[in-house]
């Protein structure tokens, strides 16, 4: 379909095929001449092709380009963060760029107003422990009438685990509901879900009342402050081989109920009570050169990215071929308060075999107590410190980047957190904090004596952010300063050919960020050495399987679905800036090159190449039905710096 408006518009004068007419633009992706249109060529290709219209409760835009539906108080807003006076004729505003930091966050469960009662979709014996005072319906017939009709004839849940343990309220409850509204099952393929690193509600309480021991931390924090150099510790313990190869089932129950013991004042050396018989394990410590080594050379690492390195992003790229992955950054305080919600950033599929967790925080204590319960609770290969942070939310409380300049914590942090962890400790760092002022260099020898058992090297500076390239001769050069500790290298690689020539600079291996969420193919591409021409519906497929995964996470009810939806939103805002390789008058597509408005080789092509949100909704909508009334949604990143 696009084909032939792309024609037309080649033949009224749009331009012919020669590559060599015009000089591409600095900056911008070069397309081939007869794909390229105008903005309002563009969108209204869109609108008349549509087989829908944008949502009516998405706002479609303002003239100027930028579809961000901003409420109006936010609008007139100066730039010197002045409100201004609604008869007041506005400045002229700066190129919008940053952060949505002021965007509406509607949470999911405000979507859903009239919800049943968790006795009833759990289908409990038990009546409700509130009785007349539970806020929630207890009266099926009339949730029912004011639920949204299904999305679909099937349920992720019920074809994987043979049960849907949202019942009536799932949005797919056709698939697995009996005739007289019973939740049906699947004998034959009733399985657990082997989802790890779930947070033990007992664990949870304990936390949450400050009731957990945390001897180890405390025995290095003294030796730290004493000045002394944590040596062996008496209370490490030799890993278990069978939790290190990532065997199920062995992250909930004993090892969490190990921490759950009252408090006491004995020695750390005390005896501690064994079940069983005594083994080898329980009488010989593991010295420090005994730690299991971490080897990734040459693997393909996938970065830790937060909001949009998810775990269904995650099984995407391990199925495109990536080797390593790490969960989200989590902060060190939010894990020690037994937030749910930052439990959830450590969660492990099956499917990665080799799996890290990124802890961020500011002082010793907090970072090496951590350590130690994720030690003992969770099943992860290698644990990774986050000194790459730039946001200001970080930065300003002494995390992230900002220990690159606090070298005596940081200094306490790794040394501490290697003397209470079972498995390697790993390190994330910048050049620098300043553009013309680099550290890494000076740092990455020392970070080796600390016990750093591997660094990753972004190659730019907290001060630089993404506006120049990242400097792989700066790397390069730290490659030797870090030896024999191995480094990798991060930083605008978006194609085989990028990570071809980030492996001569001596790397050990290459961490993938941005690049896979412009295109989660890109593994593929590094280990097969070739350009994939990928095809629009190729692409759909993909999201759809994100939509399934994500299904799978959160859940198939109203909250599962429109926190899908919202995790689907975020990752279209970065594969928007994805030019098909069949476009491009120059292979390879670079990272720092925005696309033209262009159409692609049929409809869908042209849709996911927009930049406007009230599009990415539509795709949404595809993949997961029409949004709620009054949905609003603003990307993370601001979208005009590539429309």
């Amino acid at each position: 379909m696009a084909e032939g408006a792309a024609e037309a518009s080649a033949e009224s004068g749009g331009g012919g095929s020669d590559s060599g007419a015009s000089a591409p633009e600095p900056g911008v992706a070069p397309i081939k001449s007869q794909y390229l249109t105008t903005k309002e060529q563009f969108h209204e290709f869109l609108e008349a092709k549509g087989q829908e219209k944008p949502s009516q409760g998405v706002e479609a835009g303002d003239p100027g380009g930028n579809d961000l539906a901003e409420p109006e108080a936010k609008r007139i807003r100066l730039e010197d963060g002045e409100a201004a006076e609604p008869g007041d004729k506005p400045k002229v505003q700066k190129r919008a760029r940053g952060q949505n930091k002021g965007r509406p966050h509607m949470k999911p469960t405000h979507y859903d107003k009239n919800r049943l009662c968790p006795s009833l979709v759990q289908e409990s014996a038990a009546k409700c422990l509130f009785g007349d005072r539970c806020r929630f319906l207890h009266d099926v017939g009339c949730y029912l009438e004011t639920k949204p009709s299904d999305l679909g004839p099937r349920c992720v849940l019920f074809e994987t685990f043979g049960r849907c343990p949202y019942g009536v309220t799932c949005r797919f409850a056709g698939a697995h509901l009996g005739p007289e509204g019973q939740n049906l099952v699947r004998e034959e393929r009733v399985q657990v879900p082997l989802v790890r690193n779930g947070l033990d509600k007992a664990l949870q309480q304990q936390l949450r009342k400050r009731k957990v021991r945390f001897e180890r931390a405390e025995q290095a924090l003294r030796q730290l402050s004493k000045g002394h150099l944590p040596g062996p510790s008496p209370e490490a313990a030799v890993p278990d081989i069978s939790r290190a190869e990532g065997a199920p089932g062995q992250d909930s129950g004993d090892t969490q109920q190990a921490l759950l013991e009252p408090g006491t004042d004995a020695p750390a050396s005390a005896s501690e009570r064994t079940c069983g018989p005594l083994t080898d394990e329980d009488i010989v410590r593991l010295r420090p050169c005994e730690k299991r080594k971490l080897d990734l050379s040459g693997k393909l690492y996938l970065a830790p990215l937060t909001t949009c390195g998810n775990l269904p992003f995650r099984r995407i790229c391990k199925r495109f071929g990536a080797d390593v992955t790490c969960g989200e950054m989590a902060v060190c305080t939010s894990l020690l308060q037994g937030q749910t919600s930052e439990w959830a950033l450590l969660r492990r599929h099956p499917c990665e075999d080799v799996f890290g967790v990124q802890l961020e925080g500011a002082f010793p204590d907090t970072m090496t107590k951590c350590a130690e319960l994720l030690n003992r609770t969770v099943d992860v290969d290698f644990v990774d410190v986050n000194v790459g942070c730039p946001i200001d939310l970080v930065y300003k409380k002494g995390g992230g980047c900002a220990l690159m300049n606090r070298t005596a914590k940081f200094q306490q942090i790794v040394r501490g957190m290697n003397q209470v962890l079972d498995v390697p400790l790993t390190v994330k760092i910048r050049t620098g904090v300043q553009e013309r002022m680099n550290l890494a260099h000076r740092l990455l020898p020392e970070l080796r004596d600390w016990g750093a058992a591997l660094v990753t090297l972004h190659g730019r500076s907290r001060e630089q952010r993404y506006t120049k390239l990242a400097d792989w001769g700066y790397i390069a050069q730290c490659v030797t300063a870090a030896s024999p500790m191995p480094l990798f290298g991060n930083g605008d690689i978006l194609s085989y050919e990028d990570a071809n020539r980030a492996m001569q600079t001596g790397v050990a291996g290459v961490m993938i960020a941005r690049g896979a969420l412009l295109k989660p193919w890109l593994f593929t591409e590094i280990k097969e050495q070739r350009h994939w021409d990928i095809s629009s519906s190729e692409r759909l497929a993909i999201l759809q399987d994100f939509t399934r995964y994500g299904l799978e996470h959160w859940g198939s009810d109203t909250q599962g679905v429109e926190k899908t939806r919202r995790f689907l939103l975020e990752w279209l805002s970065f594969l928007c800036r994805y030019v098909p390789v069949g476009l491009l008058e120059r292979l390879p597509q670079r990272i720092n090159e925005r696309p033209p408005y262009y159409l692609g080789r049929d409809y869908l092509e042209t849709l996911m190449a927009s930049q406007k949100a009230a599009d990415w909704i539509r795709i949404s909508e595809m993949l997961l039905g029409p949004v709620p009334p009054n949905f609003v949604f603003l990307p993370k990143h601001k979208a005009n710096a590539y429309k």
